[in-house]
C-alpha cells in the first residue's frame, strides 16, 4: 500500500531550525512579520539572533517555502506551502526511505513499538472507513 500525495517531487529538506521558523509562521496564520517570529520564538525560549533568523528565513525563500512581501520597512513572510502539505511530502519522503513505500511495515513498526495504541487504531479505522465512504472528517 502506497500513501498518495498531489506533489509529483519531493519537497526539498529542511533543517530543525528551518522547519520551527515554519512552524512559527504557519501557527500564526501562515504569514508573519519579522517581530511576531521573533516574539514567537522568544515565547518558546528560543532566543535567535538576528542574523541567525534572517538567514534561515532567507533559506527558506531560496528553498521556495516562503515569499516575503515588503510592506514599509517591514518584511511579511508568507509561507507557500502549508503544514499539511510539508507533513504529506516529508511522510512521503520517509515512507519511501525508511520503508520502500511499503505503509504496512511501517504500522507494524508503530504497533511493535506500542507507539499505535488499540484506540489510536480505532480512531484510525473509523477515519478511514469515513473517507472511503466519501464522508469528511475535521480530525485527521
Amino acid at each position: 500500500m502506497r500513501l498518495k500525495l498531489t506533489r509529483e517531487e519531493p519537497m526539498q529538506q529542511i533543517s530543525d531550525y528551518e522547519l520551527e521558523l515554519m512552524k512559527t509562521i504557519w501557527g500564526n496564520g501562515g504569514s508573519a512579520l519579522y517581530a511576531e517570529i521573533v516574539s514567537a520564538l522568544s515565547a518558546k525560549g528560543l532566543n535567535w539572533t538576528k542574523n541567525t533568523i534572517i538567514t534561515l528565513l532567507s533559506r527558506l525563500i531560496d528553498k521556495g517555502l516562503l515569499k516575503t512581501n515588503k510592506i514599509g520597512h517591514r518584511n511579511r513572510y508568507t509561507a507557500i506551502v502549508s503544514a499539511d502539505e510539508y507533513q504529506s511530502s516529508q511522510t512521503e519522503t520517509f515512507l519511501d526511505k525508511i520503508y520502500e513505500g511499503n505503509a504496512r511495515d511501517l504500522v507494524a513498526t508503530l504497533i511493535q513499538k506500542d507507539m499505535l495504541s488499540a484506540s489510536d487504531y480505532d480512531d484510525l479505522k473509523k477515519y478511514w472507513q469515513a473517507i472511503t465512504s466519501g464522508n469528511t472528517l475535521s480530525d485527521k
